[in-house]
């Protein structure tokens, strides 16, 4: 992929169509001065409107495709925004927190897990998980019986609020805070939902990089398709955010949303992969979905189809940054890129804003950015863990 050094090949490049702008009129001046035909005139006048217009509308895509290049250049290089707040409530002793995990198998839900689980170590919590197992059902009976032990606090880690509302009445209702991982569309406490806080980056941020790297890698011809899963709210608007990125770029196409439980991508995707590919050809370049685990799923088929790791078609997964994910892109193996969450930060930033509602504090405004993530600039790490020192901050926080 080529990307631009900077804004200054930005500048470059509409100096230089405005100086054959200029050519071109200049031309046109002394076509018009040496003819005294009234048709000519006419006919030249037509051929310039068509002309301009159609080197406003090259121009206008070229700035989408440079525009996009130059944010995937200072995306790939970004450091800044990971190290926590500035200051909250010191530990408050005593308590028990469980976290509700919407499937353990996702390498998302399972990195938070582990970080939150960390982090109450520190500030000298007990801590417990119950899996959910990856269906509604599950979720239910994993979230009563924690409300049902009648803990300090609970987290939803992975799955939509509103699917559980009644079980997170209950919980509420008993002054028990609950705090979300990916539990809404929103960044933020959610009244309405009953979440003292919903620890995410944002998700129409992380959904705008992915389609910006689409547009930026393609020179503006991707060919997409896009997978979520409609059983979360956050998952829908984050593939509404991705088809309208795509959609500012001319020569880019969103064939269609594909609707696929994330839970059941291994068995899933092998057989709408293959569809996929006799339905669109050579015309796929891109596939991009709202989370990392479709593309373990898409791997064998794509293998089966003669279709090389690194692509086309090349797949960008708009959250989280899971350990599979790194693996693939680092190997080239059928993931070309993520835009990862910081897994772990976001795990200890639930066990403070537990901890500042326990303290009778509100939540933190802390949002932690995403992370860009190709085979450019991937580290050797399983997730994305800045050395920000957030962990030290906390722990300051908490012990002063």
């Amino acid at each position: 992929m080529k990307v631009p050094t900077g804004k200054s090949r930005y500048m470059h490049f509409l100096a230089a169509i405005f100086s054959l702008a200029l050519v071109a009129t200049s031309c046109g001046s002394s076509s018009d001065e040496s003819s005294g035909s009234d048709d000519t005139d006419s006919e030249t006048t037509a051929a310039s409107d068509e002309t301009t217009d159609d080197s406003a509308s090259s121009e206008t895509e070229d700035e989408v495709v440079l525009d996009a290049k130059i944010f995937v250049e200072g995306q790939l290089a970004a450091t800044e925004g990971f190290d926590g707040p500035e200051d909250g409530p010191s530990a408050q002793e005593g308590k028990k927190v469980i976290y509700v995990a919407s499937d353990l198998t996702n390498g998302g839900v399972a990195a938070v897990e582990e970080a939150a689980k960390e982090a109450a170590g520190v500030i000298g919590w007990e801590f417990e998980t119950i899996n959910g197992q990856g269906t509604a059902q599950g979720r239910s009976d994993a979230l009563n019986q924690a409300v049902a032990q009648k803990p300090d606090g609970i987290i939803l880690g992975g799955f939509d609020a509103n699917e559980q509302s009644t079980a997170i009445d209950e919980a509420t209702s008993q002054d028990i805070p609950v705090v979300g991982w990916h539990a809404a569309a929103d960044v933020g406490p959610d009244e309405e939902r009953g979440l003292f806080n919903n620890v995410t980056t944002d998700p129409l941020e992380v959904s705008r990089f992915a389609g910006k790297l689409a547009i930026a890698q393609s020179d503006g011809t991707a060919g997409v398709v896009i997978f979520t899963d409609s059983q979360f709210e956050i998952a829908v608007a984050k593939a509404e955010a991705i088809k309208e990125e795509i959609e500012t770029c001319a020569g880019c196409s969103v064939f269609e949303i594909k609707d696929t439980p994330i839970s059941d991508t291994d068995a899933q995707m092998p057989a709408v992969i293959s569809q996929l590919l006799q339905q669109h050809g050579d015309d796929l370049t891109h596939l991009l979905a709202i989370n990392d685990g479709y593309f373990g799923g898409a791997a064998p088929a794509l293998r089966d189809a003669n279709k090389e790791g690194a692509g086309p078609p090349f797949n960008i997964s708009a959250g989280d940054g899971d350990a599979g994910a790194f693996d693939r892109i680092r190997n080239q193996e059928y993931q070309f890129a993520t835009v990862a969450e910081p897994l772990s930060l976001q795990g200890w930033q639930i066990i403070d804003e537990l901890n500042r509602a326990f303290a009778g504090e509100g939540p933190s405004d802390y949002v932690a950015p995403p992370a860009l993530v190709t085979p450019e600039n991937i580290t050797d790490s399983d997730v994305f863990d800045p050395d920000s020192g957030y962990r030290d901050n906390y722990d300051a926080i908490w012990n002063r």
